[in-house]
C-alpha cells in the first residue's frame, strides 16, 4: 500500500511548518488504517507448481512439502495441478491406477488437508471412472477438517493435434463431466475448472454470472507448444471478463519421455494483473498472494458489466 508521504529532496527540518508534519501524521495514519482494511478484506492463497511422474508416493511426498510450505506462509487455500498424484508414463496406466474418491489415495490428501489445517484444491485427480476404460478427470476441493467438500468432473476434453507436437485423444480413456461447479470457501465462491476448460469462455461466464463465482480455479499441465503461446493470455481474459481472481496451478517440466508440460504457476487479479508467479518455469514450489474482496468489489462497482451484459434471449432475437 503506498503511503502519501512526499518530502523535499533537501528540505530542512526548520522550514517544514506545523500544518505539514499534522497532515503528514494524519496521512500515515490513513495508510495504516488502509493497510488494515486491506488485510481485514483480503486472504492468502498459494498456486503450486510441480512435475508429477508415475510414482504415487514421490507425488505425495512433493505435495506433502509444498502443504507445509503453504501453510508457513500464511495461505488458507493451496491448488495443486491438473494430475498432481500421478501422471502414467504409457497409455493405459492412470485408467489402471483410477481410484474411488473414498479410496486411499484421496484419504491421504483428506488427511494432509488436515493436519496441516489449509484447504487444498487437487485439480486433476484420477477418479474411477463408469467402466474399467474410462476415468473422471475431477477436480476435488477439500476442506482445513480433511472433509470433500466439492467436485468438479472436467467438462471439455483435449482431443487435439498439437501443432508441431503429438496428437491427444482424451476422451479415449476419460468420461467427460456434465456439471458446473462452485463451492464457498475461506477465499469467497470458488469455480472449478480443469486446463482445456480454459480455452471455453463460456464456462467461466456461467461460474461468474449464474454461479457467483469470485475465484477463478484452473489446475493444468499444458503442452510446452500451447502453453507458449497461449496460457496467459487465456488466464488474463478470463479474470478480465469475469472480473474474478483467477488461481493457475501448472505442471512444469518433463513428466516423461513423452510428456513435457508448460510450467507458470500464475495468480492473476479482477483487473488482469499478474500478482503471484514462480520466477522459474522448471521449478518445483509455490506462487503466493492475496485475494483482495474490496478490489475486487471496486473493480465489479466501477465497470458493472453484470448489470450490462444481455441476456441469451436478447441475442436470439437480435437481428443481424
Amino acid at each position: 500500500m503506498p503511503i502519501c508521504l512526499r518530502l523535499p529532496l533537501y528540505t530542512s527540518p526548520i522550514s517544514v511548518s506545523r500544518p505539514y508534519i499534522t497532515h503528514t501524521r494524519s496521512c500515515l495514519a490513513r495508510a495504516a488504517t488502509s493497510e488494515s482494511d486491506m488485510a481485514a478484506n483480503s486472504v492468502r492463497v498459494a498456486a503450486a507448481q510441480m512435475t508429477s511422474i508415475n510414482d504415487l508416493a514421490a507425488n505425495f511426498a512433493t505435495c506433502s512439502r509444498l502443504t507445509r510450505e503453504a501453510a508457513l506462509a500464511g495461505a488458507k487455500l493451496l491448488c495443486f495441478p491438473e494430475a498432481f498424484s500421478y501422471v502414467g508414463a504409457k497409455d493405459g496406466d492412470t485408467v489402471k491406477i483410477a481410484e474411488p474418491l473414498d479410496g486411499p489415495i484421496m484419504q491421504r490428501y483428506c488427511s494432509l488437508a488436515r493436519d496441516s489445517s489449509i484447504w487444498l484444491s487437487l485439480g486433476g485427480f484420477q477418479e474411477k471412472g463408469p467402466d474399467d476404460e474410462h476415468l473422471y478427470n475431477t477436480h476435488v476441493v477439500i476442506d482445513d477438517n480433511g472433509n470433500i467438500r466439492s467436485t468438479y468432473r472436467k467438462i471439455h476434453l483435449f482431443d487435439v493435434d498439437v501443432p508441431g507436437g503429438r496428437v491427444y485423444k482424451e476422451s479415449s480413456f476419460t468420461e467427460a463431466g456434465k456439471d458446473i461447479v462452485a463451492v464457498d470457501s475461506p477465499l469467497g465462491r470458488l469455480g472449478l475448472t480443469v486446463c482445456y476448460d480454459l480455452r471455453f469462455p463460456d464456462l467461466y461466464q456461467q461460474l461468474r454470472f449464474q454461479h457467483d463465482a469470485q475465484v477463478l480455479l484452473v489446475p493444468a499441465a499444458f503442452t510446452k507448444v500451447t502453453g507458449l503461446a497461449h496460457w496467459e493470455i487465456l488466464l488474463r481474459a478470463r479474470a478480465i471478463e469475469t472480473q474474478c481472481y483467477v488461481v493457475a496451478a501448472a505442471q512444469a517440466g518433463k513428466n516423461n519421455d513423452k510428456r513435457e508440460s508448460y510450467g507458470d504457476s500464475l495468480i492473476i487479479d479482477p483487473w488482469g494483473t499478474v500478482v503471484g508467479r514462480l520466477p522459474d518455469r522448471l521449478s518445483t514450489g509455490i506462487a503466493v498472494a492475496d485475494i483482495d474482496f474490496s478490489l475486487l468489489d471496486s473493480v465489479r462497482a466501477k465497470i458493472p458489466i453484470a448489470k450490462q451484459r444481455k441476456p441469451i434471449e436478447y441475442w436470439k432475437s437480435a437481428s443481424i
